[in-house]
């Protein structure tokens, strides 16, 4: 048995040792045993410890445990310093060209200051459902109405309804994928949670055939988002269409697709992958696609989102606000309802793929031009999921590597956090995304610039492609 001592002096429950039953492959490495920022992720994260037996003491999701521990190296005192390539959100300034611009002030109503009905007010209901049959239904004989839509503060509390609301069932979702589904397939009995990893060899790709072999081996529930955090890619037509059909009356499909709009496959003409450009019956088909103003919109601070899909579903997501959330706020739906006009949001997303491709090809360049080797540029949203296994033993596994970022005020999220693990059934010691940190092209391009100034000092500290830090050298003379 081998003890894990904190930087306090705590003494950890001991690991196991490798080759007893239960543990992973090879236990933690010496590099890991003797790494503060690992002994800290196990003090807070406690099933990630081999033999967990209880719950764990405090959970966070990866952004929020980042930020905790860039806190403790000065970031909540001086932001402005930092460059936050962690974050979850796209910048929120009004000077995307073509963008249009957001209200600075809010007209609140005496209807606005009352409860607000837990499935949302029905004008801004009834501008999503024409959002979506305007540019996703056009020319089908069933179209959404606001029966179809329910809305909800924010996706995590969209997804919080829907788990709320699945019977007894297996979920699969998928690894690496979006690190808040963890608390959500934790918190609830009424389905069991499967995961379902996805191959590095090609590009994590959610493959139709992958989806049979699930439905078949009696999954009922699908999770994904799409487009793909925190890989950058995603599924389109004509294997999104075969995937429905495939799920079609066997597997209720649950589509995060908050970065449907950041979508460059189409030549930044506005096009938004959407799983409601293949159904059939909208309220037979069991596809439940949740979306809001945060991401596309670039207003992560109004707490605005929807769930769309069938009314029965609708019907029970809108009633258990009441026991779970209350609703969302209603001053800040009003606000919305003129945002959503079909013409506007086209406009605004070729607006938004411009801008986020831009922002993706420079920083994709830059570290290419570090040495880093990229074997695909991401398709759509605003993340990379860059490998880090090429590096000096020391920073080439995610945590490490977000130690060494902190000390360059820079922060990414470790990939280990994307490795989803519901009720910490597993130990993590093996993860596929152990190796991997998500970095974020979401803040401004200055802060984009920053960050990756800070990468290469991390690079120089350690040594790291030194023959492309020669190339670089000779360059500046």
């Amino acid at each position: 048995m081998t003890s894990v001592v904190s930087s306090e002096g705590k003494k950890l429950d001991d690991v196991t040792a490798p080759n007893q039953k239960g543990t992973s492959k090879h236990g933690p490495s010496d590099n890991e045993k003797n790494s503060d920022i690992h002994t800290k992720f196990r003090e807070c994260h406690e099933g990630h410890r081999a033999h967990a037996g209880l719950d764990p003491s405090r959970a966070s999701t990866g952004v929020v445990w980042t930020s905790e521990r860039a806190y403790e190296h000065g970031f909540l005192e001086n932001p402005e310093e930092w460059a936050n390539l962690g974050q979850g959100a796209p910048e929120v300034d009004d000077d995307i060209e073509g963008s249009f611009k957001r209200p600075t002030t809010l007209n609140i109503t005496m209807t606005g200051r009352e409860y607000g009905p837990t499935a949302g007010i029905k004008p801004l209901r009834d501008a999503v459902a024409n959002l979506y049959n305007a540019h996703h239904r056009e020319g089908k004989d069933s179209k959404y109405t606001w029966e179809n839509v329910c809305i909800v503060p924010g996706g995590r509390a969209g997804l919080i309804r829907v788990a709320a609301v699945l019977g007894n069932a297996y979920l699969g979702f998928f690894i690496p994928d979006y690190t808040a589904y963890n608390e959500m397939l934790s918190l609830f009995k009424n389905f069991s949670a499967i995961p379902i990893p996805l191959s590095k060899d090609d590009k994590y790709h959610i493959h139709a055939d992958k989806i049979l072999e699930e439905v078949k081996r009696g999954t009922s529930v699908i999770l994904t988002s799409n487009p793909r955090n925190p890989t950058g890619e995603v599924v389109g037509n004509p294997e999104l269409g075969k995937i429905q059909d495939i799920c079609r009356n066997r597997a209720t499909l649950i589509m995060d697709e908050f970065y449907g709009g950041y979508n460059y496959t189409t030549g930044c003409d506005g096009t938004v992958i959407s799983a409601a450009d293949n159904v059939k019956d909208v309220n037979v088909d069991d596809v439940l696609i949740i979306d809001g103003l945060t991401k596309r919109f670039r207003l992560p601070g109004w707490r605005v989102a929807w769930i769309v899909g069938p009314k029965d579903f609708i019907k029970a997501i809108g009633s258990c606000g009441s026991y779970l959330d209350g609703g969302c706020n209603v001053p800040f739906q009003e606000a919305a309802v003129e945002m959503l006009e079909p013409t506007k949001v086209r406009n605004e997303m070729k607006a938004l793929q411009r801008h986020f491709m831009d922002k993706r090809d420079y920083v994709v360049g830059r570290l290419r031009d570090m040495g880093f080797h990229l074997p695909y540029t991401p398709t759509s949203t605003f993340y990379l999921w860059l490998d880090l296994e090429q590096l000096p033993e020391g920073i080439n596994d995610g945590l490490n590597f977000f130690q060494a970022c902190l000390e360059e005020k820079v922060i990414v999220v470790p990939g280990i956090f994307f490795d989803l693990n519901p009720s910490r059934r597993r130990d993590l010691f093996d993860s596929p995304c152990h190796h991997f940190v998500r970095v974020s092209y979401g803040p401004r391009m200055d802060h984009l610039k920053k960050g990756l100034d800070g990468f290469e000092r991390v690079l120089k500290k350690w040594n790291a492609f030194p023959d492309k830090q020669k190339s670089s050298q000779a360059k500046d003379r």
